[in-house]
């Protein structure tokens, strides 16, 4: 078995922005070689193009695996109607180019027996070269923003049990699925409103207090990750629901992630936003040094409310209103010191490293422009490797302009449009 790597690039006259919104109609027909192209979905709502070309009978199947507005880049792989190609990853990236303009970068990795991997990487160069030019003539427009749905009603529920257990809940529509929100270790479930009252007209919608916070209790003894992990469980028994979305902030993130490695099989769908590895890929020394840095107000007698507002400074984007930031003061002032520092400890003693290749969901990842915790670079880095390793990637990966930390709190408006799309498409 071969394995080779075509590689073309183009320089175009048109910007970034218009090549772009050609380009990211993965089921566009603009390819001067495609006779026809419909969109399919597969069973788990990732986006599939199957198309005809010109002076062929052959039908041909390719999935999205990877995409990025903010990002301009997308990637797929070929399923079916190349002869004897084993495996077909390509990406096409639209970047400015210097002194006005953009470039196309189009590439792939292809896998075939040494008699046919020639012949495929002929024809795939051809391909990428005949479309390069014809975009040189073409000039796209970027969808305006569709509008959010209508606010749906949100109502608060209890699981009086130990721990007991708080969440904000949206109607039930009677399909079994739930989108569970999981806040971040300074937050709360009322970070999530907005988030909630938009996302709750695709499907039923909870926001949970983890434990501690708000009106849910701490559990008998310190907390781990799966003691997180069984309250989504209890959570999805008692509001009966039997598949799952977990749209997880910061330290929810990582939760969110820790229940995907250990229950795959259950999530139709994993979002998340400013984080996902939590410490986990960090050292015995830097976790240890991360906790007690954190826990060094705690031991001198002071509550978060005290350190609340040089918090928010951290969390905060340069552009967050003043009202913005009192939400994130108020979220993080109401936590109680034996809350945070629970928190912290779990925080701090990760279970495992994940392994990316047992994510079989689609998965959005989301992070603030401005984010200091968990900034752009580091989380396409993760959105890259969860591309690589999981086995039929479907991922998509978004900065979000001008937002900080808590990014759905900062800019709902994007955010939640880029989460109502991906609740949308999924079966």
């Amino acid at each position: 078995m071969g394995r080779d790597t075509v590689q073309v690039t183009g320089r175009l006259d048109a910007g970034p922005d218009q090549v772009w919104a050609v380009l990211r109609d993965f089921c566009g027909l603009w390819h001067p070689w495609m006779a026809t192209i419909r969109a399919e979905r597969d069973p788990r709502g990732a986006l599939v193009r199957a198309f005809t070309v010109t002076g062929e009978d052959t039908l041909y199947r390719e999935q999205l695996t990877y995409f990025s507005d903010s990002d301009r880049v997308l990637g797929y792989t070929h399923l079916e109607g190349i002869a004897g190609c084993e495996a077909y990853d390509a990406r096409v990236t639209v970047s400015p180019a210097t002194g006005g303009g953009s470039v196309v970068g189009w590439s792939a990795v292809v896998r075939a027996p040494s008699s046919r991997l020639g012949p495929i990487c002929e024809g795939t160069k051809a391909v990428y070269e005949a479309g390069i030019a014809a975009l040189a003539g073409l000039r796209g427009e970027l969808p305006a923003p569709e509008p959010l749905p209508a606010p749906v009603p949100v109502e608060r529920m209890v699981f009086d049990d130990l721990p007991r257990l708080a969440l904000d809940v949206t109607p039930d529509r009677g399909d079994g699925r739930l989108c569970l929100f999981l806040h971040g270790i300074g937050g709360a479930r009322s970070n999530w409103h907005q988030q909630l009252q938009a996302a709750g007209s695709v499907m039923r919608c909870a926001a949970l207090d983890l434990r501690g916070y708000g009106d849910s209790t701490l559990g008998p003894r310190q907390s781990i990750v799966d003691d997180y992990c069984a309250d989504i469980l209890r959570v999805a028994e008692v509001l009966g629901a039997k598949r799952l979305v977990l749209v997880g902030l910061s330290y929810g993130s990582w939760i969110a992630t820790s229940f995907a490695m250990r229950y795959p099989e259950m999530l139709d769908g994993l979002v998340l936003s400013g984080g996902c590895t939590g410490m986990s890929e960090a050292g015995p020394d830097e976790r240890e040094a991360f906790r007690i840095s954190r826990e060094v107000p705690l031991n001198a007698g002071q509550v978060p409310a005290d350190f609340a507002p040089a918090v928010v400074q951290v969390l905060a984007g340069p552009g967050a209103s003043e009202q913005t930031k009192k939400r994130l003061y108020d979220s993080m002032a109401a936590i109680p010191a034996a809350t945070y520092r629970d928190a912290l400890v779990c925080f701090t003693n990760p279970l495992e490293r994940f392994d990316f290749g047992k994510l079989t969901m689609p998965v959005l990842l989301m992070t603030g422009e401005h984010d200091r915790l968990a900034p752009p670079a580091e989380i396409r880095g993760v959105a890259g490797r969860i591309w690589d390793a999981a086995p039929r990637p479907d991922v998509r990966f978004e900065v979000i302009a001008g937002a900080g930390h808590v990014c759905n709190v900062e800019e709902p408006g994007p955010y939640n449009r880029h989460l109502t799309e991906f609740l949308r498409k999924l079966p």
